[in-house]
């Protein structure tokens, strides 16, 4: 019989391990993006970019557009679709993220925001490229 700290002790480490293939997964979709953009003729820049605590999961190029790319991987699109994941706070954060990129890069070329989804699919990704996905909120 399991007493309350080895339920506790059991608690936290199924809730790491949860943890750590979330992460896991994030960070497979985050690769599949990545390939899936050079597959179609983007230049990746950078990978993880942060200012601050705000973070650019991948800042691409093509041709004269600068590309903020925010990735959302999913186990499944069961009971939310991944770019559903991108609420006005994310936003918010990925505009002063990518105006602090412009800023120090000095950027002077067009900007857009697109959203990758990532979602596994027996041994493969399926992976939908949204370009466009949001403007940038008036402040």
């Amino acid at each position: 019989m399991l007493n309350a700290r080895s339920s506790t002790k059991l608690n936290k480490t199924f809730i790491y391990n949860a943890m750590a293939e979330h992460n896991e997964l994030g960070q497979l979709g985050e690769i599949e993006a990545q390939n899936y953009l050079r597959n179609n003729g983007y230049i990746i820049r950078d990978v993880n970019w942060t200012a601050g605590s705000y973070e650019i999961d991948i800042v691409a190029q093509k041709d004269e557009w600068l590309v903020i790319v925010e990735v959302k991987t999913r186990k499944s699109r069961a009971f939310e679709q991944p770019e559903q994941a991108v609420n006005m706070r994310k936003i918010r954060h990925l505009v002063y993220a990518a105006e602090a990129y412009i800023r120090k890069f000095n950027w002077e070329g067009e900007t857009r925001f697109d959203v990758i989804t990532v979602v596994p699919v027996g041994q493969k990704f399926e992976v939908e490229h949204i370009e466009d996905a949001f403007l940038p909120p008036m402040n």
